[in-house]
């Protein structure tokens, strides 16, 4: 059940990248549930489809494109799929990311790259191809980045640098567009069960203790994170831009890192 009215989003058209698991397909989900029409876009075409279809049998409206969001010509297609489709762009959700673990002294150039040119760069690429759309008539665009960078993460410099460069991006952003009507926050989401963060990231060995290490004992759910998104989606928040909401069960103040336990 939602705090929010069932048309909290009526009329708006919303794009999430990353939308075909995890966190951005739940977030893709909820938004349409509150009303908007949302585009997920991400590289796997079946995943993206399975949450237009997840959407379309709850009675909204979806459309999916495939796009690398490391490719701006790929992202830029998927603006003008919406334009066609919907002829307008409300909400950008920036959920695409890549992770894995690797000690810094072990870690490529390519593979810090690799992340930092998805999570960062990819950001980026969206941000400035919804730029033409979002500035007819303002609107909001909410990045997913982490806590990672709050303190040291071992095992996590290439995702930390990334997810600190949002952050970055996300005040920045909030700071020139908003004249343009345009607002930017982020979500820094903690351990969020049934996502590939946790199920790549995690030891299955290691849960019970990491559940115990967060002040609230238990990792947050996907909807957690998407009831966040209709809010800052929303105008609940018109008056709300270059902020960062922290939703970690209050993991990130005990000062451990889910990466440590193993130590």
């Amino acid at each position: 059940m939602s705090i929010f009215r069932a048309d909290a989003l009526q009329g708006l058209v919303a794009l999430v990248t990353g939308g075909g698991s995890g966190i951005g397909a739940a977030i893709a989900a909820t938004l349409a549930e509150h009303g908007a029409r949302v585009a997920v876009c991400g590289r796997t075409q079946a995943k993206l489809d399975a949450t237009a279809e997840a959407i379309a049998a709850t009675g909204g409206e979806a459309l999916a494109v495939a796009a690398d969001v490391r490719k701006p010509e790929q992202v830029e297609a998927a603006m003008q799929a919406i334009e066609a489709r919907w002829g307008r762009l409300d909400v950008l959700v920036n959920s695409a990311a890549g992770n894995f673990l690797c000690p810094a002294a072990s870690l490529s150039p390519n593979g810090f790259g690799t992340v930092v040119d998805i999570d960062l760069k990819g950001t980026f690429n969206a941000c400035k191809a919804a730029l033409p759309l979002l500035s007819r008539a303002g609107g909001s665009i909410l990045n997913i980045s982490a806590t990672l960078h709050y303190g040291g993460t071992p095992l996590q410099v290439h995702a930390a640098s990334a997810k600190a460069g949002i952050d970055a991006l996300t005040r920045t952003l909030a700071v020139e567009w908003g004249p343009a009507g345009i607002r930017v926050n982020a979500i820094a989401p903690g351990p969020i069960d049934n996502t590939e963060g946790i199920t790549r990231l995690l030891p299955p060995e290691l849960r019970t203790r990491a559940e115990r290490a967060i002040p609230l004992r238990r990792f947050g759910q996907p909807r957690e994170i998407a009831e966040a998104a209709v809010f800052l989606a929303s105008s609940a928040s018109a008056y709300t831009t270059g902020a960062t909401l922290v939703i970690d069960g209050g993991h990130w103040l005990t000062g451990m890192g889910l990466m440590t336990l193993g130590e």
